[in-house]
């Protein structure tokens, strides 16, 4: 399976363009589409690159969260991704989500660990609070591989 047209789509919706660095909620410095690696403040790229780092990012999340082979339909692995985008495949791998989600536990337990994720910087953040929502959302569909909502 390969992420969705779907997830890239809300992912720019959800990390926003910009051109510049900047430091996000939790103070790392950021560019693009939530492009964090090798990113110093002052740094500027293209919308073309921004566009680029988004793409080579999320393969490389998609085949670490692949790894994990726990993802079985198209939004599974979509929210999956997106969880490990924005927090890292690290955390995701040490996550009470992953445990439940390997345990086999029901909808509504799911739901409420992707919920939990919403701080930064110890504050509740809306923009994670919707992200979760959809992430949440997104799991629970039940396409299959290659399908597109």
């Amino acid at each position: 399976m390969k992420p969705s047209k779907q997830l890239f789509q809300k992912l720019k919706e959800f990390e926003g363009l910009r051109l510049e660095a900047y430091l996000d909620a939790a103070g790392v410095p950021t560019i693009g589409y939530g492009h964090t690696k090798d990113v110093r403040m002052g740094d500027r790229i293209s919308a073309y690159w921004a566009e680029e780092l988004l793409q080579r990012d999320v393969e490389r999340v998609a085949k670490e969260v692949e790894a994990l082979h726990v993802a079985q339909t198209q939004g599974q692995l979509d929210a999956l991704v997106s969880f490990a985008f924005n927090l890292g495949t690290a955390r995701l791998r040490r996550s009470t989500l992953l445990r439940v989600i390997r345990e086999g536990r029901g909808p509504e337990t799911i739901r409420r660990e992707f919920c939990r994720w919403v701080f930064a910087a110890g504050r509740r953040q809306p923009g994670l609070v919707r992200r979760r929502q959809w992430e949440a959302d997104r799991y629970e569909e039940r396409e299959t591989e290659g399908g597109e909502p």
